[in-house]
Order: C-alpha cells, then structure tokens, then sequence
C-alpha cells in the first residue's frame, strides 16, 4: 500500500455531526474530497443542505440529516438511516458545540445544562451509538472535537471548558474501552477559529485581541486548517494511534 492511499477514503462511510457549518463543514468537505461518503448530521437543515450542495458541486458524495444530539432517540434515527444509506460507518466526527460567554460567579444555570448538554452528554450518545456498530465491525475510527479549552484555563467560558474537558476524559476512556475492538478514538483541541460560532465573541475587538495574545502564531485559525488533522486521525494513515488530543492551536498549549 502507498503512504498516500493510507489517506484514500474511497469505499467508506462517514458521518459528521455539526456538519452543517464551521469546522465541521470544513471536515465534512474533506472527507468527500478524499473520496468518502459523507452524511452531514445536524440540527440546522438548511445549513446541512448547503453543505451537501457545495460537496457535490465538487464532484463528492454527501447526504444531509436531521440530528439533534441531546437525544438518544434523534442520535440513534440518523445512525439507522446513515447504515442503511452507507452500508457501513468507517468514521465518525463529532463537532457539534455550542458556547456562551460570561462571568463563573453568576453563571445561569440553563447556560450550563445547555452547554452540557450538546458539548458532552450529546458527543457520547453520537460516540455510543456509532461505537457499537463499529464494534460490530470490528473496525472504525471517531474524532471528537475537544477545545485547548479542554486541557488549559480558559476564562469567561467555565461551562464550555468543563464541557470539553469532558471531551477529552471521553475520547481517552472510550479509547482505551475500545481498542480491543479495533475501534479508534481521538480528539483535536483547536484554539479560537474563526467561525459562526466565535463571530458574535470577535465583534469585541477587545475580546479578539485577548485571544490573538494567546496565539504564538499570533491570529485565529481557519476552518480549512482544521482538515488536515482531522482526516490524518480518521485515516489508515494514524492506525496506531488512539486515545490521542492532536492540539490544533497554533502554539498556545507549548507555552
């Protein structure tokens, strides 16, 4: 085998949840640019459309459904319908995250469960559910999203942070649970990108200089320099490798 077919996903299923816009978007389109096929999974229909819409623009294959990941019953109807679709889930990416900013001494506590919610309890059921079709497999490789914010203080974001450092303690026990199966699992810790997500958090220059700071390569990320970390972790190329939080942060954890 080639060292660059290791890097082929031609002949595999993949779902990404939270593909619908962001770093999983960006994922999403990767993928199908290395040749899998790819279910985009989320909560946001139309945005998932799109998303599909500009993956077969490029010439890949992609389908959109609806998830929504606080729920085992929602997360087990995409599962079905994505292994009836595919025939088999080789990956699994799980970038569903929401987030709110604000000060831990008054923190609402709807904010938290919210947060918990979607960022943590909702990856497991993802992880759950596909994990055990993987293991009927006996093959498959899942990457979660986790947060330098899983692995380093980050302030003004306590439930967020929490969440994702939930992230990581899942992906390494899950890791370990499942490696006899021949399941990998692996997380990315990204820094601030530039997203959705973080725009209404950048509209405060101060708030976006306190980030930049933080940054040895001295700006935020973007969502196509997220792709290449992802698919090394979902490819045959990192088959020895599990259990792994591949930092995507431009320096900042090596301070």
């Amino acid at each position: 085998m080639s060292q660059l077919s290791l890097f082929d996903f031609a002949g595999k299923g993949a779902i990404v949840v939270g593909g619908a816009s962001g770093l999983g978007e960006a994922i999403a389109c990767g993928l199908a640019e290395a040749n899998a096929r790819v279910i985009v999974a989320d909560l946001n229909v139309e945005g998932a459309r799109k998303a599909v819409q500009k993956i077969k623009e490029a010439g890949g294959w992609a389908q959109g459904v609806f998830v929504d990941v606080t729920t085992k019953e929602s997360v087990g109807a995409m599962v079905d319908g994505a292994l009836a679709e595919l025939g088999r889930i080789d990956v699994l990416v799980n970038s569903a995250g929401i987030t709110k900013r604000g000060p831990a001494v008054d923190y609402a506590e709807e904010d938290w469960d919210r947060i918990m919610a979607v960022n943590l309890k909702g990856l497991f059921f993802c992880c759950q559910a596909v994990g055990k079709v993987m293991i009927e497999q006996k093959s498959g490789s899942i990457v979660n999203l986790a947060s330098v914010g899983g692995l380093a203080a980050l302030p003004g974001s306590v439930a967020y942070a929490a969440s994702k450092g939930g992230v990581v303690q899942v992906t390494r026990t899950l890791a370990v649970e499942w490696a006899p199966m021949g399941v990998r699992v692996n997380a990315l810790a990204p820094c601030s990108f530039a997203t959705e997500l973080t725009k209404p958090i950048y509209a405060d220059p101060a708030n976006y200089e306190l980030f930049v700071r933080q940054i040895p390569l001295g700006r935020v990320g973007t969502p196509p320099e997220i792709v290449g970390a992802a698919l090394f972790l979902a490819s045959d190329a990192a088959s020895m490798v599990t259990g792994h939080i591949l930092a995507v942060d431009g320096g900042l954890l090596a301070q």
